[in-house]
């Protein structure tokens, strides 16, 4: 038996769980409604404060697919709750973040400033405090939704290992290489 599919899940006070017929989940809360599509071979079990997963077989799609739903759903009841959070550095003389309503304003080095046009599920704050580099701070209810678009602006400018400019996350630690030696 999978550890993580066996593990039930507790339903928060405040929170609705309910599964359609259509093999739909769909969980609302104080932060938002989040669904999901179940696979139809997957059972998800919700009795009183407790939701279950059970898989018919242990075939090796049935096992994955066990402990997928089971993470997935266990996610969105966190994001349905508390929510989710991602913090990105901008490391770089001269780059600059500017949040207005659903749009990011990069400035990256590059000719032209990068206009990013955000999902609405998701609210973005920009931090620049003298002496540090600028942050973009992400929050969303959706997990998955929050570490695509982190992604996404992270790629705008990849940290690089020579001198370590670029987005980052701010908890990621970049491998630095040493530069050229002096020739002679």
């Amino acid at each position: 038996m999978s550890r993580i599919g066996k593990k039930p899940i507790v339903i928060e006070k405040g929170v609705t769980a309910t599964i359609s017929s259509t093999n739909e989940f769909v969980v609302k809360g104080p932060k938002g409604e989040l669904s999901q599509s179940i696979d139809r071979d997957i059972k998800v079990n919700i009795s009183g404060d407790q939701i279950t997963i059970e898989r018919p077989t242990d075939q090796i799609r049935h096992r994955a697919l066990h402990g997928l739903y089971r993470s997935l759903i266990a996610n969105m009841m966190v994001g349905v709750t508390t929510g989710f959070k991602r913090e990105l550095e901008l490391v770089g003389v001269g780059y600059r973040a500017a949040v207005a309503g659903q749009q990011i304003d990069l400035a990256l080095g590059f000719s032209h400033n990068i206009i990013f046009e955000l999902p609405k599920e998701i609210k973005a704050s920009a931090i620049a405090e003298k002496g540090q580099n600028p942050r973009i701070i992400l929050e969303s209810n959706d997990k998955q939704l929050l570490g695509q678009i982190a992604a996404k602006l992270r790629s705008l400018r990849k940290p690089e290992p020579y001198k370590g400019k670029g987005i980052r996350y701010s908890n990621e630690i970049v491998r630095r290489k040493a530069g050229k030696s002096a020739g002679k």
